[in-house]
């Protein structure tokens, strides 16, 4: 199927020019040493605080990056690939507390909530890689990147994202973990992700961070979050465009240190509800701007990870239903390469298992929405349907056709969903996915 396109080739073409105006004329707050007499010997200018990144040298950068990357954890036959036209999944990280459905109550994650959430999302069949799915109030706060990593992948043989990381101790220390849980891996490719501060800045602690990474050789993430009419102008194109200099920014540093280093391009962009200031992530912009996302790192060639299953609602829901079904279903067919997001809810601080088991089901439903269906002299089935009519039977039920499509696949088997008439429905109590 042709990806779904927000933005023309022009369009494209826009931000990136705009982009790097923005990275020249303004630049990145960046003071850390090191960095900047690198970026300077580049080319780049100094200019107080900010460094002024050149066109040719961004573009030179974005260049060496590779178009594909393998990210594996401790079983490499569980290893996916990021841009070759497949889509993985993963699921939020870094949430604080637990949703229980039957009281609609929530308390504070736990360490053992972290685990129990690695085995079920190991178990899920659309989910393909895990991040830390929450942040354990049972440890110290320095300690939480490496507890959680610890009890993630430790229950699980899929690639794991480790937590964030915004300095080099804990970049060093995760490093040192992933080759005592992961000696085995063969392909070698494991994830860090780093997240700028938007608009534009790079304290040193976060530099510091990028370049450690950088020496491991492993795959880099930057992950700027910039939040709309917050830390990024309210138009959605000047949003996605200080996004995609920031994405840039970090990647110019990453290469230069590097050479030839992996890297997805990510896109973390919610919005401010004006009423509140709150970030919101639930709108209907979060599956467009992640959309536009997709097709800014694919226009350099880069493998792209978005938000999907996004939602602000608190309960299981209808709002929390269609908001992460349509922010899911639109990046998806925009030709995302993995999505983010299961077990998402009330704007990333809340989860639960059975949201997680939920957001699989719909992750089945939309690989098969992008699978589309083939269009061929078989699948047209001129000579069944001629047969069918001639033969008097009326109907298809006995065709070895329509036996071979159910066994491929044509229709997708919802495990959850309830499809019974509205007597069975009733007889059996009226159940609910929620209950």
């Amino acid at each position: 199927m042709n990806p779904l396109q927000f933005l023309t080739d022009d369009e494209i073409e826009e931000i990136h020019q705009t982009s790097l105006r923005l990275l020249f004329e303004l630049g990145v707050e960046m003071t850390l040493p090191a960095a900047v007499e690198m970026l300077c010997d580049h080319g780049a200018l100094q200019k107080g605080n900010r460094v002024l990144i050149p066109p040719d040298l961004v573009e030179e950068c974005v260049a060496q990056c590779p178009p594909r990357v393998t990210p594996c954890g401790r079983d490499a036959q569980q290893a996916i690939t990021l841009g070759d036209g497949s889509l993985s999944l993963h699921n939020v990280g870094g949430v604080p507390n637990v949703y229980d459905p039957a009281t609609n109550t929530r308390r504070r994650a736990t360490r053992q909530d972290n685990m129990q959430a690695a085995r079920l999302l190991d178990a899920l069949p659309n989910v393909t890689a895990l991040a830390s799915m929450y942040t354990p109030g049972d440890v110290a706060a320095d300690l939480y990147p490496l507890w959680m990593y610890f009890d993630t992948v430790s229950n699980t043989t899929k690639p794991v994202h480790p937590p964030g990381t915004q300095t080099a101790a804990t970049a060093r220390m995760l490093a040192e973990l992933v080759q005592i849980a992961c000696p085995e891996t063969e392909c070698g490719q494991h994830q860090i992700p780093i997240s700028p501060i938007s608009p534009l800045v790079f304290p040193d602690d976060l530099v510091e961070a990028i370049l450690e990474v950088a020496r491991t050789g492993w795959v880099f993430e930057p992950l700027p979050c910039p939040i709309v009419g917050a830390t990024a102008p309210m138009s959605l194109a000047g949003a996605v465009m200080q996004q995609n200099a920031e994405s840039l920014a970090a990647i110019v540093l990453a290469q230069l240190a590097a050479p030839g280093l992996p890297v997805v391009y990510h896109g973390r962009l919610s919005v401010m509800d004006p009423r509140s200031g709150l970030s919101i992530w639930g709108s209907p912009e979060i599956g467009v701007m992640s959309a536009a996302t997709v097709q800014m790192g694919h226009y350099y060639h880069l493998p792209v990870n978005v938000y999907g299953f996004c939602t602000s609602a608190q309960p299981l829901n209808i709002q929390n239903g269609y908001e992460r079904a349509i922010n899911a279903l639109v990046p998806v067919m925009a030709g995302a390469d993995e999505i983010s997001g299961v077990g998402e809810m009330d704007g990333g601080v809340m989860s639960s298992l059975a949201q997680m088991v939920i957001d699989d089901e719909i992750m089945g439903s939309l690989r098969r929405i992008r699978r589309g269906f083939a269009v061929d002299k078989d699948s047209m089935a001129l000579e069944v349907i001629k047969a069918v009519i001639e033969g008097g039977a009326g109907n298809f039920l006995a065709e070895m056709h329509t036996v071979r499509y159910l066994r491929a696949g044509e229709l997708f088997g919802a495990g959850l969903a309830m499809r019974q008439g509205f007597g069975e429905w009733q007889a059996a109590g009226q159940p609910s996915i929620v209950r």
